[in-house]
This record gives structure tokens, C-alpha cells and sequence, in this order.
């Protein structure tokens, strides 16, 4: 029963600091104006390879995501089509990675920005001055999917290959 109980704690306490993280760095973009829009580069975006290491990541970059949406000036809309965004990206990459190696450095990114380029790309497009069109959501995504992108691939997958790499991902995520 112990080792249950140290499972499930050691779950908890990733997921928390998963989800601090996430939202704290979505926090201090938004400090450069860069949390939220058309052009954002979440800091946060890519803790998303975390999902490669833990289940807990999934929970652990929910939640953060809705606790820094909180702040975002798209309200209610955000905190659910986001969160849901990074719900799938991270549920997804979890999913598929034990697909192989080499492999598998892709799917993060690719996870990410598609479900954000997507889901945000046409949320950003509701609020466009002219409303929601193909050609309003096709660049509102495309911008979106740029951004995500660029922080996955020049911060992500760097943290990805320095947490295998250096053997940290077994010593913190107990694999």
C-alpha cells in the first residue's frame, strides 16, 4: 500500500510543478506581450515535451495552462479552447512516446502546434473586426502555429535532449 501511496504522491508533486511552471512562465511572457494573440511565444510551450517523460505532464500542463489563461484578455474563451488545446497536445505526445526515438523528438512540436494553431488560430478568429472567415482564420493559425513552433523547436526540443541526454528525465521523473 505504501508504494501506491508514493506513486500517487510522486504524481501529484510532478503534475504541481508542471503546472506552476507552465503558468508561471505564461506569466512572464505576458510581461513582453507575448503570452497571448495572434504572435505569442509562451516560454511555457515547451514544458510539452515533459508529456514524453510523464503521465503527469498531462495534468501538470492542463492545469497550468488554465491558471495562466486566467490572465488572458480573450477570458472565458481562452481558459477553455487553450486548456483544451494543450490538454490534446500533451495527451497526444504522451500517447506516442515510445514511438521511436528519433521520431518521437518530433511529435512534441508537432502535437503543440497543431492543436494550437487550430484551436487558437480560430478563436483569435472570432475576434477578428470582420468576424470569422477562412482567410481570417488561415492567418490567425498560421501565426499561431509559427510561434508555437519556434518556442517548441529552439526551447523545447534542447530541454527534451538535455533531460535524456544527461539522465535528469530518470532521477526526476523516476524512470
Amino acid at each position: 500500500m505504501k508504494s501506491k501511496n508514493k506513486k500517487l504522491t510522486l504524481y501529484i508533486t510532478q503534475a504541481a510543478i508542471i503546472a506552476s511552471l507552465y503558468a508561471g512562465l505564461t506569466y512572464f511572457a505576458s510581461v513582453f506581450g507575448i503570452a497571448y494573440g495572434n504572435i505569442q511565444f509562451r516560454f511555457s510551450e515547451a514544458l510539452t515535451v515533459l508529456a514524453c517523460f510523464t503521465p503527469a505532464a498531462i495534468p501538470g500542463l492542463t492545469i497550468g495552462c488554465f491558471i495562466g489563461n486566467l490572465g488572458s484578455p480573450f477570458g472565458i474563451m481562452d481558459i477553455i479552447l487553450g486548456t483544451l488545446a494543450t490538454f490534446l497536445a500533451a495527451y497526444f505526445t504522451y500517447a506516442v512516446r515510445k514511438v521511436g526515438t528519433k521520431l518521437n523528438y518530433i511529435f512534441a512540436p508537432l502535437f503543440s502546434t497543431l492543436f494550437n494553431a487550430v484551436i487558437i488560430g480560430l478563436e483569435i478568429a472570432v475576434f477578428l473586426p470582420e468576424g470569422l472567415t477562412w482567410a481570417g482564420f488561415a492567418i490567425s493559425a498560421f501565426q499561431v502555429g509559427i510561434g508555437e513552433l519556434a518556442v517548441c523547436c529552439v526551447l523545447g526540443i534542447p530541454l527534451r535532449i538535455l533531460l535524456s541526454k544527461s539522465g535528469a528525465a530518470k532521477k526526476i521523473f523516476n524512470q
